[in-house]
């Protein structure tokens, strides 16, 4: 399991946690005013108070898959559809309604109160091009999930190369691949697996990207913890959740473990 967990902060912890839990079938492990833990399968949420008094800022993330850096968090579910219809009767906000899309899938983006993109995704990707079997093969056993699992973080870099070779270092390979030819920006995705989920690196061949200055003391996402070592290259940003943390090249916060 390469991703541990995800790291959220929220204005009011309990209500980003009854959010995941009710329209995500994540399980608390541990919820109170100032922190939650939910597990969701092959990871956990790790949610923090965000206090305003201790200089809480504005988050600049803007939900275009230009901004380099982190772009969603995604689950794979069962029951995309009747989800959704859960999720549009509570009012929750929608990115993106649900759609076929490429590999087979139906998907949907939404917003939880803090603002980080969610991704619902139902069926089994059918990749356009399989760069490593084995690990295909170990993400369809996982079969569908009886409940909502986690599956990937999303993140848009600047150079596929750089960022292949920045997370081989902490144990990813490249599994596979989503074209996107409908898209006139040059839109391709490239899944690096290690364990049971997934980094999925947006690029754009013809589009200009914007670079993000991580924030630590933003609403919304905040990390993701990796197993491994920091590689060569990290850039220190600071810390939170008591946990020092580091930075790929376009801007995706993170913290190594060790395994």
């Amino acid at each position: 399991m390469a991703i541990r967990s995800v790291l959220l902060h929220a204005a009011d912890v309990r209500r980003s946690a009854a959010f995941y839990v009710t329209h995500l079938g994540l399980e608390p492990v541990e919820v109170t005013d100032d922190g939650a833990v939910l597990d969701a399968v092959t990871a956990r949420l790790r949610i923090a108070r965000l206090d305003p008094a201790a200089g809480a800022e504005p988050s600049t993330f803007v939900p275009d898959d230009l901004q380099r850096g982190f772009r969603h968090i995604g689950f794979k579910v069962a029951d995309l559809d009747v989800r959704a219809a859960r999720l549009r009767a509570a009012g929750v906000p929608f990115h993106l309604e649900p759609l076929d899309a490429e590999g087979e899938v139906r998907l949907t983006f939404v917003l939880d109160p803090d603002g980080t993109m969610v991704e619902l995704v139902e069926g089994p990707l059918r990749y356009h091009e399989v760069h490593d079997r084995g690990l295909v093969e170990r993400d369809w056993a996982l079969g569908t999930p009886e409940r909502p699992r986690f599956d990937h973080v999303g993140e848009t870099v600047a150079d596929l190369a750089v960022t292949q070779d920045y997370f081989a270092r902490l144990g990813y390979r490249t599994m596979a691949g989503i074209h996107q030819p409908g898209d006139d920006r040059g839109f391709e995705i490239t899944f690096l697996r290690d364990g049971d989920s997934s980094l999925e690196i947006f690029t754009f061949d013809r589009a200009e990207k914007v670079s993000r200055t991580p924030q630590l003391s933003a609403p919304g996402f905040v990390a993701v913890e990796l197993d491994g070592h920091a590689p060569e290259g990290a850039q220190p940003v600071g810390s939170a959740f008591e946990t020092e943390l580091i930075s790929d090249p376009d801007g995706l916060v993170h913290a190594v473990t060790g395994r």
